[in-house]
């Protein structure tokens, strides 16, 4: 059976790629040149090249791309949009961090072509199971290593492959396996036997004790086996009929074994493979947490400087990082805007380097963007540095542009003491900045406003300057109509804020204040936070973008933790296993202690709370499998080492390590234990990171995998790792043990 075929029969898209088109690779107004772009006949490789380069070319698998763009979305393409109509372009996105490509088809329906069929591979792809995707990272190898192209693969071929793929093998092992897998016996591999020989290299003698320990003879696992598992090891105890069934039906590959209602080590091995034999637990992925209750309670995914693509001094200014953060399930995001020519603002990070953009093709990403991941209300923080003048273009430009999707008053029928949900704002976009007097004249009714004086949240110094300056008189009133209940306000201190300040009133702390606050009044923060809004940015002083630990932030229940979502790192990587549950919408229910206004829960100091309920979190690390090369040096090897990290409250941050296995990161096993205490587990993420043990420099990064403690799911599971800017490196992954027991 040959899939690649089956995809194309019947599709004409599918068929005219094959066949190939000229069109035109666009990296800038004046670098525009024709190349050949082609699919190849596994339908998974797209292959191009320039009419005079001789044979060099260039080839990208249909799994590197995320999505197509149809039209000028891309601001290369909107640089010669007086050139080329936009039915004839259209943008692939990459992955990760790979620039995207931007190309124009000689005419509209070629492009219609190329945009569906590339459209309907993704979906492919998406579709595959965990097996098919395991056979198609074997065969994009297998062409790797394929080095004369010939379909098949010698000995040294395969051997330079293992190489490429972090196996250390030992030389007689692999001719061994090399020659049972050479059924056809000619002394090289083809696709096929090449599969063979790599699932025989990946036999998983972990996995496999596991198996024999609980099937009665020794074979495979009855049904009655299967449920034992499920209820001692995996601790899923409810209806565990129902469930032995459905894993059975869902992952055995063998037609037999499914009618007799048994599962092979095969199937074993694919079920613990898949979503549901990972540490996340499923029921968690999709929407799962009451989204009624006040934005305040609330954690809430938000991006710094999100129009920029790289560091602070020099980097390039673009609408790409809003379309990243936003697809990312970002919902705040920030909008730093300054006087531009010709009367229109523009964006970019004041008195340095960096490339300026439109404010308006901001508003327009943002509107175009905002919902196509999560349908829940999305915050423009607005930096405002504009004149009057160019302050009302903005409002225009914000009412115009977002028209229905602007929240331009109170929502109707909602108590006016606090504030709306995220189910009462679906599909709004929020303006949070100065306002002119109070959201109850907004309603009609005049109230005293509070002492707040109304200042951005640059810094002190500019702080200082705003309030001796007379109140409004700085501000436009349409501008100041935008905003509705995010008012951005001077935060004088807690008393004063409890005494003062109204529930739709945003404080915006750097980094180091919010520190300060944490350390010297963490309960009366965790209250303010039970109330309001609170912003906390990076100092000014990380000009190379990195990012502060968030954690700190959510630990007295801060929602806004604006991050650099352009660096990747731990920051990032805390920021994303938060937010990887509850349907990746951007909103994490706070825990309940930290709703109550009266709650008086201090990170500080857990041990004090009312319903204080420390866990004992065992961990056992067995095995590593196919993980990434890192060393680009020739036949270096990894000596892979885990550190599981535990990020909390500052009672529970804790790091432990397992020893490092030399030489190994194909199949390394450690079996080694790790043991933690939790003191407050609602609010702990878990960090596994694979490093390269180095004696003499510091090790490398290999992968790593964040998840909430209380999305883990017990038993033997696997860690399926990501790259250091969150993408996934499939088939690299961990094999561990978890039990957590209330202390």
């Amino acid at each position: 059976d040959d899939p690649p075929q089956l995809c194309i029969e019947g599709d004409d898209n599918l068929q005219s790629m094959l066949v190939g088109a000229m069109m035109r690779k666009i990296k800038s107004r004046t670098w525009k040149k024709q190349r050949y772009f082609r699919l190849q006949d596994d339908c998974m490789t797209i292959w191009y090249k320039s009419k005079k380069a001789g044979n060099a070319h260039s080839t990208f698998s249909v799994s590197e791309v995320e999505a197509v763009r149809e039209g000028h979305q891309s601001e290369v393409l909107l640089s010669i949009a007086d050139e080329f109509p936009a039915n004839r372009c259209f943008t692939l996105v990459f992955r990760g961090r790979k620039g995207n490509l931007d190309l124009v088809a000689e005419s509209a329906e070629e492009a219609q072509t190329w945009v569906k069929g590339i459209r309907k591979l993704i979906e492919n792809v998406e579709n595959m199971g965990e097996r098919e995707k395991l056979d198609q990272w074997i065969s994009d190898w297998f062409k790797k290593a394929d080095k004369d192209r010939d379909g098949r693969m010698n000995f040294k071929e395969v051997r330079d492959l293992l190489k490429m793929m972090n196996i250390d093998m030992n030389e007689d092992h692999a001719l061994r396996l090399f020659t049972l897998a050479d059924k056809s016996c000619t002394g090289s591999l083809e696709d096929d036997e090449f599969v063979l020989f790599y699932k025989m290299l990946t036999q998983r003698e972990d996995v496999l004790a596991v198996f024999q320990e609980f099937s009665s003879d020794g074979q495979t696992l009855s049904q009655r086996d299967l449920e034992d598992f499920l209820r001692e090891e995996q601790l899923e105890g409810d209806n565990v009929q129902q469930h032995a069934m459905h894993l059975i039906e869902q992952y055995e590959p063998s037609e037999t074994a499914k009618m007799l209602n048994i599962m092979t080590f095969d199937g074993f091995l694919m079920y613990l493979g898949s979503t549901e034999g990972s540490i996340f637990n499923p029921q968690q992925r999709g929407i799962y947490q009451n989204m009624a209750l006040p934005l305040c309670h609330y954690f809430i995914s938000s991006s710094h400087n999100t129009y920029l693509m790289e560091d602070q001094l020099r980097g390039q200014s673009s609408v790409e990082g809003y379309i990243r953060a936003l697809n990312r399930g970002c919902r705040c995001v920030e909008v730093d805007c300054w006087d531009g020519a010709n009367g229109e603002p523009i964006v970019y990070h004041g008195h340095t380097f960096t490339s300026k953009i439109l404010f308006k093709d901001v508003v327009t990403a943002v509107g175009n963007y905002a919902f196509k991941v999560s349908e829940y209300p999305v915050i423009l923080s607005i930096e405002n540095h504009c004149s009057v003048e160019q302050q009302r273009v903005m409002a225009q430009h914000l009412c115009h542009i977002l028209g229905e999707k602007l929240l331009k008053k109170p929502l109707d029928g909602h108590a006016s003491n606090s504030l709306p949900s995220p189910e009462d704002l679906k599909g709004k976009i929020l303006v949070k900045a100065k306002k002119i007097g109070g959201l109850e004249e907004n309603i009609g009714t005049l109230v005293e406003d509070s002492l707040s004086g109304e200042v951005t949240d640059e810094d002190d110094m500019a702080e200082m300057e705003e309030e001796n300056m007379h109140r409004d008189s700085d501000l436009s009133k349409e501008l100041s109509d935008c905003v509705v209940y995010c008012k951005s306000f001077h935060f004088r201190s807690f008393r004063h804020s409890q005494l003062h300040s109204k529930f739709y009133e945003v404080a915006s702390f750097t980094e180091s204040k919010a520190r300060k606050y944490l350390k010297e009044s963490g309960a009366e923060f965790v209250q303010h936070n039970s109330r309001q809004l609170t912003r906390v940015y990076p100092t000014g002083f990380r000009t190379d973008s990195s990012n502060f630990n968030p954690q700190e932030m959510w630990n007295a229940g801060c929602q806004i933790v604006a991050l650099n979502f352009q660096t990747a790192g731990e920051g990032m990587d805390l920021n994303d296993g938060l937010f990887s549950q509850n349907g990746c919408c951007g909103y994490v229910l706070k825990p309940s202690f930290m709703q109550q206004t009266k709650s008086g829960f201090d990170p500080e100091s857990p041990q004090k709370q009312e319903d204080y309920q420390p866990v004992i979190l065992n961990i056992q690390v067995i095995s590593g499998q196919q993980l990434p090369k890192v060393n680009i040096k020739e036949g270096s090897i990894v000596d892979p080492l885990v550190r599981v990290e535990i990020h909390g409250v500052p009672l529970d941050q804790a790091k432990q390590e397992t020893r490092y296995i030399e030489n190994n990161g194909f199949n390394p096993v450690w079996h080694d234990y790790l043991r933690f205490t939790i003191h407050t587990p609602e609010l702990a993420l878990v960090r596994f990171v694979v490093e390269d043990y180095d004696k003499t420099s510091k090790n490398d990064f290999v992968g790593q995998y964040t998840v909430p403690l209380t999305c883990m799911q017990q038993g033997y599971r696997h860690i399926h790792l990501l790259s250091r800017d969150g993408t996934s490196i499939p088939p690299s992954s961990l094999f561990v043990h978890v039990r957590i027991t209330e202390l």
